[in-house]
Protein backbone atom coordinates (compact mmCIF):
# COMPACT_ATOMS: atom_id res chain seq x y z
CA UNK A 1 0.00 0.00 0.00
CA UNK A 2 0.63 3.54 -0.76
CA UNK A 3 0.67 4.27 3.20
CA UNK A 4 3.30 1.37 3.91
CA UNK A 5 5.68 2.56 1.02
CA UNK A 6 5.64 6.20 3.06
CA UNK A 7 6.42 4.67 5.98
CA UNK A 8 9.44 2.51 4.97
CA UNK A 9 11.03 5.66 3.36
CA UNK A 10 11.19 7.12 6.50
CA UNK A 11 13.15 4.23 8.47
CA UNK A 12 16.85 2.93 8.47
CA UNK A 13 18.24 -0.44 7.47
CA UNK A 14 17.99 -2.23 10.61
CA UNK A 15 14.74 -0.83 11.27
CA UNK A 16 13.21 -1.98 8.20
CA UNK A 17 14.47 -5.16 8.50
CA UNK A 18 12.57 -5.29 11.72
CA UNK A 19 9.36 -4.18 10.46
CA UNK A 20 9.66 -6.97 7.82
CA UNK A 21 10.04 -9.51 10.53
CA UNK A 22 7.71 -8.09 12.43
CA UNK A 23 5.32 -7.85 9.65
CA UNK A 24 5.22 -11.60 8.54
CA UNK A 25 4.85 -12.54 12.22
CA UNK A 26 1.29 -10.68 11.94
CA UNK A 27 0.70 -12.66 8.61
CA UNK A 28 1.42 -15.68 10.56
CA UNK A 29 -0.92 -14.61 12.96
CA UNK A 30 -3.86 -14.07 10.26
CA UNK A 31 -2.92 -17.19 8.33
CA UNK A 32 -3.72 -19.51 11.95
CA UNK A 33 -6.30 -17.18 12.91
CA UNK A 34 -7.80 -17.86 9.37
CA UNK A 35 -7.76 -21.56 9.56
CA UNK A 36 -8.47 -22.59 13.18
CA UNK A 37 -9.86 -19.59 14.82
CA UNK A 38 -8.68 -17.78 18.00
CA UNK A 39 -7.75 -20.85 19.85
CA UNK A 40 -5.38 -21.87 17.34
CA UNK A 41 -3.01 -19.38 18.17
CA UNK A 42 0.11 -19.04 20.21
CA UNK A 43 3.41 -18.03 19.74
CA UNK A 44 5.16 -21.23 18.65
CA UNK A 45 2.70 -21.76 16.12
CA UNK A 46 3.34 -18.87 14.72
CA UNK A 47 7.27 -19.38 15.26
CA UNK A 48 6.97 -22.52 13.61
CA UNK A 49 5.04 -20.83 10.83
CA UNK A 50 7.71 -18.29 9.45
CA UNK A 51 10.55 -20.78 11.04
CA UNK A 52 11.54 -19.00 14.03
CA UNK A 53 12.37 -20.21 17.07
CA UNK A 54 9.22 -19.18 19.98
CA UNK A 55 12.29 -17.55 21.33
CA UNK A 56 13.69 -15.63 18.61
CA UNK A 57 9.92 -14.16 18.60
CA UNK A 58 9.70 -12.71 22.14
CA UNK A 59 12.48 -10.30 20.73
CA UNK A 60 9.96 -8.53 18.72
CA UNK A 61 6.31 -8.96 20.76
CA UNK A 62 6.97 -10.03 24.32
CA UNK A 63 3.70 -12.20 24.92
CA UNK A 64 0.23 -12.85 22.70
CA UNK A 65 -1.11 -9.39 23.83
CA UNK A 66 1.32 -7.03 22.48
CA UNK A 67 0.83 -9.26 19.31
CA UNK A 68 -2.80 -8.36 19.32
CA UNK A 69 -1.82 -4.76 19.70
CA UNK A 70 0.40 -4.00 17.05
CA UNK A 71 -2.41 -5.70 14.78
CA UNK A 72 -4.58 -3.38 16.50
CA UNK A 73 -2.67 -0.34 15.72
CA UNK A 74 -1.43 -1.03 12.24
CA UNK A 75 -5.14 -1.51 11.49
CA UNK A 76 -5.81 2.64 13.63
CA UNK A 77 -2.47 3.91 11.74
CA UNK A 78 -4.32 3.39 8.26
CA UNK A 79 -7.37 4.57 9.58
CA UNK A 80 -5.96 7.48 10.82
CA UNK A 81 -4.04 8.45 7.42
CA UNK A 82 -7.32 8.05 5.76
CA UNK A 83 -9.48 10.06 7.96
CA UNK A 84 -6.98 12.78 7.42
CA UNK A 85 -7.31 12.68 3.84
CA UNK A 86 -11.27 12.69 4.34
CA UNK A 87 -10.98 16.07 6.27
CA UNK A 88 -8.81 17.27 3.62
CA UNK A 89 -11.49 16.35 0.79
CA UNK A 90 -14.54 17.52 2.80
CA UNK A 91 -15.25 20.86 1.58
CA UNK A 92 -18.99 21.13 2.35
CA UNK A 93 -21.23 19.76 5.23
CA UNK A 94 -19.73 18.06 8.50
CA UNK A 95 -16.31 16.18 8.24
CA UNK A 96 -18.10 13.29 9.80
CA UNK A 97 -19.98 12.29 6.73
CA UNK A 98 -20.30 9.41 4.36
CA UNK A 99 -16.93 9.63 3.03
CA UNK A 100 -15.34 8.93 6.76
CA UNK A 101 -17.47 5.97 7.27
CA UNK A 102 -16.37 4.53 3.98
CA UNK A 103 -12.94 5.11 4.96
CA UNK A 104 -13.50 2.93 8.24
CA UNK A 105 -15.38 -0.25 6.27
CA UNK A 106 -12.94 -0.22 3.40
CA UNK A 107 -9.82 0.13 5.91
CA UNK A 108 -11.36 -2.99 7.25
CA UNK A 109 -11.93 -4.49 4.03
CA UNK A 110 -8.75 -4.39 2.68
CA UNK A 111 -7.41 -6.91 5.49
CA UNK A 112 -10.75 -9.19 6.87
CA UNK A 113 -9.17 -11.22 8.33
CA UNK A 114 -6.50 -8.60 9.72
CA UNK A 115 -9.65 -6.58 11.28
CA UNK A 116 -11.38 -9.80 12.72
CA UNK A 117 -8.30 -10.71 14.57
CA UNK A 118 -7.08 -7.34 15.89
CA UNK A 119 -10.99 -7.26 17.38
CA UNK A 120 -11.63 -10.89 18.70
CA UNK A 121 -11.78 -11.81 22.16
CA UNK A 122 -8.14 -10.70 23.15
CA UNK A 123 -9.56 -6.93 22.56
CA UNK A 124 -8.67 -4.53 25.74
CA UNK A 125 -10.45 -1.37 26.13
CA UNK A 126 -7.72 0.27 27.33
CA UNK A 127 -6.01 0.75 23.49
CA UNK A 128 -7.68 3.82 23.03
CA UNK A 129 -6.60 5.63 26.40
CA UNK A 130 -2.77 4.88 25.94
CA UNK A 131 -1.37 8.44 24.45
CA UNK A 132 1.04 7.94 22.04
CA UNK A 133 -0.76 4.94 19.85
CA UNK A 134 -2.55 5.43 16.51
CA UNK A 135 -5.70 4.31 17.91
CA UNK A 136 -5.33 7.28 20.75
CA UNK A 137 -5.16 9.78 17.91
CA UNK A 138 -8.00 7.90 15.77
CA UNK A 139 -10.28 8.26 18.80
CA UNK A 140 -9.23 11.89 19.65
CA UNK A 141 -9.84 13.00 15.58
CA UNK A 142 -12.95 11.84 15.23
CA UNK A 143 -13.80 13.93 18.62
CA UNK A 144 -12.43 16.78 17.42
CA UNK A 145 -14.27 16.46 13.58
CA UNK A 146 -17.17 16.29 15.64
CA UNK A 147 -16.29 19.24 18.27
CA UNK A 148 -16.53 20.90 14.17
CA UNK A 149 -19.21 19.79 12.68
CA UNK A 150 -20.81 21.43 16.45
CA UNK A 151 -18.72 25.03 16.24
CA UNK A 152 -19.75 25.02 12.29
CA UNK A 153 -23.69 24.54 13.27
CA UNK A 154 -24.09 21.27 11.60
CA UNK A 155 -24.19 18.90 14.52
CA UNK A 156 -26.75 19.78 17.75
CA UNK A 157 -24.82 20.32 21.02
CA UNK A 158 -24.09 16.96 22.52
CA UNK A 159 -21.65 15.26 24.68
CA UNK A 160 -18.68 14.91 21.69
CA UNK A 161 -16.90 11.97 23.43
CA UNK A 162 -20.29 9.78 23.61
CA UNK A 163 -20.88 10.89 19.80
CA UNK A 164 -17.76 9.78 19.05
CA UNK A 165 -17.98 6.27 20.35
CA UNK A 166 -21.21 6.04 18.92
CA UNK A 167 -20.56 6.61 15.38
CA UNK A 168 -17.47 4.78 15.93
CA UNK A 169 -19.85 1.72 17.32
CA UNK A 170 -21.86 2.27 14.33
CA UNK A 171 -18.95 1.90 12.03
CA UNK A 172 -17.34 -1.05 13.57
CA UNK A 173 -20.41 -3.08 13.63
CA UNK A 174 -21.06 -2.47 9.77
CA UNK A 175 -17.40 -3.38 8.80
CA UNK A 176 -17.71 -6.40 11.59
CA UNK A 177 -20.77 -7.42 9.13
CA UNK A 178 -19.44 -7.03 5.82
CA UNK A 179 -16.12 -8.80 7.01
CA UNK A 180 -17.52 -11.91 8.07
CA UNK A 181 -21.08 -12.20 6.13
CA UNK A 182 -20.25 -13.76 2.34
CA UNK A 183 -21.52 -11.07 -0.02
CA UNK A 184 -23.11 -8.81 3.24
CA UNK A 185 -25.64 -7.33 3.02
CA UNK A 186 -27.68 -10.32 0.86
CA UNK A 187 -25.98 -13.16 2.22
CA UNK A 188 -28.21 -15.11 0.89
CA UNK A 189 -31.45 -13.60 1.23
CA UNK A 190 -33.69 -12.87 -1.42
CA UNK A 191 -35.24 -9.98 0.33
CA UNK A 192 -32.04 -8.14 0.66
CA UNK A 193 -30.47 -9.31 -3.42
CA UNK A 194 -31.22 -5.49 -4.53
CA UNK A 195 -28.90 -4.11 -1.66
CA UNK A 196 -24.95 -3.45 -2.06
CA UNK A 197 -22.69 -2.45 0.78
CA UNK A 198 -22.45 0.66 -0.79
CA UNK A 199 -26.42 1.05 -0.32
CA UNK A 200 -26.09 0.14 3.75
CA UNK A 201 -23.24 2.57 3.95
CA UNK A 202 -25.37 5.53 2.35
CA UNK A 203 -27.93 4.39 4.58
CA UNK A 204 -26.31 4.39 7.94
CA UNK A 205 -23.99 7.47 7.32
CA UNK A 206 -27.39 9.68 6.96
CA UNK A 207 -28.94 8.04 9.46
CA UNK A 208 -25.86 8.49 11.97
CA UNK A 209 -25.73 11.99 10.48
CA UNK A 210 -29.58 12.90 11.26
CA UNK A 211 -29.37 11.90 14.59
CA UNK A 212 -27.33 14.43 15.27
CA UNK A 213 -28.26 17.07 12.49
CA UNK A 214 -29.40 20.56 13.51
CA UNK A 215 -31.60 21.80 11.13
CA UNK A 216 -28.88 23.59 8.79
CA UNK A 217 -27.55 19.83 8.20
CA UNK A 218 -30.98 18.51 7.31
CA UNK A 219 -31.90 21.00 4.70
CA UNK A 220 -28.42 19.93 3.71
CA UNK A 221 -28.89 16.31 3.08
CA UNK A 222 -32.07 16.95 1.90
CA UNK A 223 -30.45 19.74 -0.93
CA UNK A 224 -27.86 16.86 -1.47
CA UNK A 225 -30.31 14.15 -2.27
CA UNK A 226 -32.60 16.18 -4.55
CA UNK A 227 -29.47 16.35 -6.88
CA UNK A 228 -28.89 12.82 -7.20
Amino acid sequence: MAVDAELDDDLSPAERRRRKVRDAIVEAAEAIFTEEGEAGISMRRIAERIDYSPAALYKYFDSKEALFDEIREQFFERLYRRMLAVEETATEGPQVNEACLRAYVETGLEQPAHYRLAFSGWFESTLDDREGTYGYAASERLELMIQKAIADGWFRSCDTYLAATSVWAGAHGLTMLAVTIPDFPRGGKSKCSHLSLDDVITFHAEMTGRGLATPKLNAWLDAQKAKK
